[in-house]
């Protein structure tokens, strides 16, 4: 599978995923998220767990993102931790396989094997990093595409509310594969401006498909104002 034919155009790739606490998640309302998405134009969805990237996979006709979620006690990382999970989401038939990608506990040394398992089995790799020299060091272990997603999610990266674009920039200039631009992008201006920045693609979720947070965003801005 080739990065360069694989998505039909630049655009937005909708993150669907609903976690076991949080009100959307079970059943088939995932998949159905990505449906609306891709009806009005996503050109690609971004999901956790076997279940809904097997169901979100027989609905739409698009590159499907899996990752798998997954808290180990003691660890920092979450997002596709082992190979147990890389082989759950090649199984369950996405096109591209997330990963953490960072340089906390020794994680570029650990995850070349579920790398090359991805490949071997087919499957584009999509690294999840927070900073420019883990984008770089993970473009070096000869990931497919290079995520902003976990910006501000890391003791080390940058803290801050907005979309990180002075990473996205950097990466941009200095990557030679595609960049996905992913975190707290809250606003369709936000989406374009990471376009224009040079990135591939842009993931956006929270913004779309978690009502909860949604919500939230309007109830603390309706409290501050009558405040």
């Amino acid at each position: 599978m080739n990065t360069h034919d694989i998505f039909l155009a630049r655009g937005l790739i909708v993150s669907c995923q609903a976690l076991e606490d949080e009100p959307l998640h079970g059943g088939d309302t995932m998949a159905k998220m990505a449906r609306a998405a891709v009806r009005s134009g996503a050109i690609g969805i971004r999901t956790n767990g076997a279940h809904d990237i097997a169901a979100i996979k027989q609905e739409v006709d698009v590159p499907v993102i899996g990752l798998i979620k997954r808290d180990i006690p003691g660890s920092g990382i979450f997002i596709t931790p082992t190979l147990e999970e890389v082989e759950a989401i090649v199984e369950a038939g996405a096109d591209i396989v997330a990963l953490d990608v960072t340089s906390r506990e020794d994680r570029l040394e650990r995850v070349k094997p579920l790398i090359e398992y991805a490949h071997s089995k087919g499957r584009l790799v999509m690294a999840d990093i927070s900073t420019l020299e883990e984008g770089l060091a993970a473009e070096s272990l000869g990931v497919d595409f290079i995520g902003t997603t976990l910006s501000g999610y890391t003791a080390y990266s940058l803290q801050q509310e907005e979309p990180d674009f002075e990473l996205l920039r950097g990466l941009c200039s200095r990557a030679k594969v595609p960049v996905i631009a992913e975190g707290r992008i809250w606003t369709p201006a936000d989406a374009a401006r990471a376009l224009e920045t040079g990135a591939s693609y842009v993931v956006v979720g929270s913004a779309i498909t978690r009502p909860q947070l949604i919500v939230a965003r309007y109830v603390d801005a309706i409290g501050s104002r009558l405040s």
